[in-house]
């Protein structure tokens, strides 16, 4: 967290840059810093046994495959953003939503990524990805899900680390089941 007498000394499009002195163990101060940006949210959605990943394309990053998402909007909670990004760049919508996981990626940026899971989704929409992205969803059977998961071009590389733990021990029935039971 950014502590209260923190001043932002840079407002970025993305990136906002906050600065404090910090009283140390010995007496002494220093200037300590610290980024701020808005959450990231992403969604795992579900059609049948079915589960859909992104291929995607951006003017710096190239193709990649990842989860559907993107940032949070201001005044949005987690889960409004959630269902917000998943109708732009899919079109789908769901009935049925819980969050799999929060963690905070790094200790010097003010950040959460929030993993949701969405249902038994239906097209309701035409998909309308910002112009920045290219967004194409592509629906995989479970095993072929964690093979993609957890391969190496995977972009989102903490999920890919909790899936591969799960792997290690032995609990992917369990994810399994709360994905589709």
């Amino acid at each position: 967290m950014i502590p209260k007498n923190a001043k932002q000394v840079f407002s970025g499009i993305i990136f906002d840059v906050y600065q404090w002195e910090q009283k140390l163990y010995d007496g002494s101060t220093a200037t300590f810093e610290m980024l701020s940006r808005p959450n990231t949210l992403q969604v795992l959605p579900t059609i049948g046994k079915k589960i859909g990943i992104s291929h995607e394309q951006q003017p710096t990053k190239g193709k990649f495959i990842t989860l559907l998402g993107g940032r949070q909007d201001e005044g949005e909670t987690p889960l409004q953003g959630a269902k917000r990004e998943l109708i732009e760049e899919s079109g789908l919508t769901s009935k049925q939503w819980k969050q799999l996981q929060s963690y905070k990626p790094y200790s010097k940026i003010d950040w959460h990524v929030y993993l949701y899971l969405a249902k038994q989704c239906k097209q309701t929409a035409i998909p309308n990805p910002g112009a920045g992205e290219k967004v194409q969803v592509q629906w995989y059977s479970f095993d072929d899900f964690i093979d993609i998961a957890t391969s190496e071009g995977f972009g989102c590389k903490e999920f890919s680390l909790s899936v591969f733990q799960m792997k290690k021990k032995n609990t992917l029935k369990v994810f399994r089941d709360e994905i589709f039971g």
